[in-house]
């Protein structure tokens, strides 16, 4: 499944996001959802789990925080984040 957090982490509930993942999952952050990129315990609960998390580099861009998220994060382009959703059967938006 592919799940995309859009919202900070600070106006989400991490805690049914990582409930709802399953092994092999990918997670992408975009908009605001980029924010739990940077080092913190959002990342760390991403990290460990087993799936793939990936960021929108335009939202990064837009947002000033391209420098500054974990070097663990693949960054993505619009025509990979149009792969990953082709590549899922399910998408779930947070």
């Amino acid at each position: 499944m592919l799940h995309t957090l859009s919202h900070s982490p600070g106006e989400c509930d991490m805690t049914t996001l990582m409930a709802a993942l399953s092994p092999g999952d990918d997670v992408l952050l975009i908009q605001n959802g980029v924010i739990a990129a940077l080092p913190g315990p959002a990342l760390d609960l991403l990290l460990a789990a087993p799936i793939s998390v990936s960021v929108l580099g335009k939202d990064l861009a837009a947002r000033g925080l391209a420098a500054q998220i974990s070097t663990a994060v693949k960054r993505v382009s619009y025509t990979e984040f149009v792969r990953l959703a082709a590549q899922h059967r399910a998408q779930m938006a947070w």
